[in-house]
């Protein structure tokens, strides 16, 4: 369904409302929370000076426990929506520049903005946060996509695309479409190139849609010293490097070391590159 400009703002004003009342819950759940973790740190202290715990302490603070337990299961739920939300506006704004470029409308970016926007664009990819057990998703950080995985309109992939002179490099691109006999229509992302390009599917990798946290889905990380492939910074190039430290919190990126004959031991410095820019490296067929 093709969405005006009116009908999606007055989505996205419907969706910040919910986001508006639901940080508002989520401040009031977590006093609530505050006071009953006091009331627990006040009763465990308590039962330490004590030399003998009479079973009504005990209930009490059983009860406090259970509170405590409720109080951030439903700190979560709100967390959880707030999230969902502001997913669904992240969406409609995709949804919206998606129709914008087909119509022939795409904005010409700087390429001082278009580097920032790439970088924010990283910074807020969704999150994975699983619940207790739940295994994370294909492309969330370095999990693989599916075998049958097809990227969708507006995405962002690394192409393998020809240049002028005959040379392949993989760039940063946005697809457009995707046909039934396997080939993908993809955009350049850099507006000073402003090409389209037709490939086949193997010259298309889809980038990460999600996050990984290291604290909880260390496992969704490229090991240190695997060889991937990752944009080099302010550029829209991938090129094959290094993993020279990994992130160390959700919002911290990869710090890998390019491959690059100009320096002594064949590779850069160490530079930092975004989790959604780091992909497994992929040899060229024949090699």
């Amino acid at each position: 369904m093709t969405l005006s400009a009116e009908m999606a703002a007055a989505q996205i004003q419907e969706r910040l409302k919910s986001v508006y009342h639901l940080v508002k819950d989520i401040q009031g759940s977590r006093e609530k929370s505050e006071h009953n973790l006091t009331s627990i740190t006040k009763a465990q202290e308590k039962m330490a000076n004590d030399t003998k715990v009479s079973s009504s302490h005990q209930q009490k603070l059983r009860g406090l426990y259970v509170a405590a337990a409720a109080d951030a299961e439903q700190e979560e739920s709100l967390l959880r929506e707030a999230l969902s939300k502001i997913y669904e506006i992240r969406s409609i704004r995709n949804e919206r520049r998606i129709q914008a470029r087909n119509a022939g409308n795409k904005e010409t970016i700087r390429r001082g903005a278009l580097m920032k926007m790439l970088q924010i664009s990283a910074q807020t990819l969704p999150l994975w946060v699983g619940m207790p057990g739940e295994k994370p998703p294909p492309l969330c950080g370095c999990t693989p996509a599916e075998a049958n995985h097809v990227a969708k309109a507006g995405d962002m992939v690394a192409a393998l695309v020809k240049g002028p002179e005959g040379d392949e490099n993989w760039i940063l691109a946005e697809v457009v479409s995707y046909n039934m006999s396997g080939k993908y229509e993809v955009d350049d992302i850099d507006e000073e190139q402003k090409d389209r390009h037709v490939l086949s599917k193997r010259r298309v990798m889809p980038l990460p849609l999600m996050r990984a946290n290291p604290d909880t889905d260390p496992n969704c990380l490229f090991p240190k010293s695997s060889i991937v492939m990752a944009l080099y910074p302010q550029t829209t190039c991938f090129y094959k490097a290094i993993i020279n430290r990994l992130p160390v919190s959700s919002m911290d990126e990869y710090e890998v070391l390019f491959e690059d004959a100009s320096y002594p031991d064949g590779y850069s410095p160490p530079l930092r590159v975004a989790q959604r820019y780091v992909i497994a490296a992929k040899e060229k067929k024949g090699k």
